[in-house]
């Protein structure tokens, strides 16, 4: 089977993605709050015009790639083949003994290919990026004849985490597609692709998930976690499920709490206790390093807010005042104490430095001064 390799065995690469309490996509049978869009892709099958390409946009975590591996199971175990299972079926769902839906939860059905960033030979992470030699194989593999069915499909999982020639490899597959192949091109941020691969594609887009569901999912995946926090998680996440169980694995409720009582010291700052609060991201190592990305979504999802609530010229508080005792007027204090476009210019200053920090190896605790100095400058 051709299909994007890694030097790592596979359960360790899932076991470094994974490492909440949730099932991957490719394993996960289920999909919630996503029904016009399942029932778009069914019409589509239906219709006898199945598009070629789709891709699957909205924000990170909020069921895409599990949308893509449903649709997958429905087209190569026999639902979206043509008349094995009789009638015409209602959904996507494909039934636990289906032929070869074993196969396809095990990404090695001979008819599927899985693109994804892979694992750096010589060293035990990530790739940070989908490469060329990730990207190699999969116009073969698309032209070739199905082998149990009638359908090929690959998935591009994130297509955001392609580099341009790997980008440009996919686009020269969409420029001549080939009978029977279907690519599911899952993008967080589709605007950041190139307009040749979006123009080729049929647009899906799938819209957060409501808090109440949100809740919902964390009460089945973290039944141990007290209804209270997973209220908060659910705030927090903007609607993804995924982000929600990130931010409960790194304890990042804690972080937040921690993070909004220095911000609440503006303007003056409280130095010492920011300093103090800092340091915690010098620190290296994986717990460090999911420390960091949740203090890049939740300061950058703070600040978003306030930005947000200043143009639209609300004085209401936080959806998640009770969160953090310390927000309590906090908003609307700073939202009087400087405009909308300064609060506008901060938020651009601060959401550069964090997404820039890795990128060209900045310190992280200067990083985290200078982000909280950046608001500080908005009120001067």
């Amino acid at each position: 089977m051709a299909r994007a390799r890694t030097s790592v065995d596979a359960s360790e690469l899932e076991k470094l993605e994974w490492p909440y309490d949730w099932s991957p996509p490719w394993r996960t049978a289920r999909l919630l709050g996503h029904e016009p869009a399942e029932a778009a892709m069914l019409a589509a099958h239906r219709s006898g015009r199945l598009h070629h390409a789709w891709l699957l946009a909205g924000p990170r975590g909020i069921g895409k790639a599990t949308l893509a591996w449903r649709f997958a199971r429905f087209l190569l175990c026999g639902q979206g083949g043509g008349g094995l299972f009789g009638d015409a079926p209602e959904g996507l769902s494909v039934a636990a003994d289906a032929p070869g839906r074993s196969l396809v939860d095990a990404r090695s059905h001979p008819d599927l290919f899985h693109l994804r960033r892979t694992m750096h030979e010589r060293e035990s992470r990530i790739r940070s990026e989908i490469v060329i030699e990730d990207v190699r194989g999969l116009g073969a593999f698309m032209h070739m004849t199905p082998a149990m069915g009638q359908w090929r499909v690959a998935i591009v999982d994130a297509a955001d985490e392609m580099n341009r020639n790997s980008a440009n490899a996919v686009l020269k597959i969409l420029e001549e597609p080939p009978p029977n192949a279907v690519l599911l091109i899952v993008a967080h941020a589709p605007g950041r692709l190139l307009p040749t691969i979006r123009s080729r594609c049929r647009r899906l887009v799938l819209k957060p998930l409501a808090d109440e569901l949100v809740v919902r999912l964390l009460a089945e995946h973290a039944p141990q976690m007290p209804a209270e926090e997973r209220a908060m998680l659910a705030r927090l996440s903007d609607g993804s499920i995924g982000r929600a169980l990130e931010l409960a694995n790194a304890g990042s409720l804690a972080l937040y709490r921690e993070m909004v009582g220095v911000l609440a010291t503006l303007p003056e700052l409280d130095m010492v206790r920011l300093h103090g609060f800092a340091e915690r991201f010098a620190r290296r190592g994986e717990e460090a390093n999911a420390d960091w990305r949740s203090l890049g979504y939740l300061l950058d999802g703070w600040v978003k807010g306030l930005a947000r609530r200043a143009a639209l010229g609300s004085d209401a508080q936080s959806q998640a005042a009770a969160i953090a005792p310390a927000e309590a007027g906090l908003h609307a204090r700073l939202l009087a104490a400087a405009s909308l476009d300064r609060w506008m210019e901060a938020w651009d200053k601060v959401a550069h430095l964090l997404s820039r920090a890795d990128v060209i190896n900045l310190d992280r605790k200067q990083t985290v001064l200078g982000s909280f100095l950046e608001l500080q400058s908005a009120m001067r």
